[in-house]
């Protein structure tokens, strides 16, 4: 399932299941997760890691989707 939003200006996509993966985050339900802002990708994980989040802006909205979808 496909789920979109917006937190605090921040775009993002998550793809997540009902049941954990080993390739989901933290072996979780989210298998890919995009975040941007102003059309920039601050983090992406497609099965794997390609762009971790960096400042505390975009970690905080990462563990807001967590919370909601892992």
């Amino acid at each position: 399932m496909w789920s979109n939003g917006k937190i605090d200006g921040n775009e993002f996509q998550v793809k997540h299941f009902e049941n954990g993966s080993e390739y989901g985050i933290d072996e979780g339900r989210i298998s890919k997760l995009e975040i941007r802002k102003d059309g920039k990708l601050l983090v992406n994980y497609d099965r794997g890691w390609d762009k971790k989040p960096k400042d505390a802006a975009v970690k905080a909205v990462y563990e807001i989707i967590l919370k909601r979808y892992n």
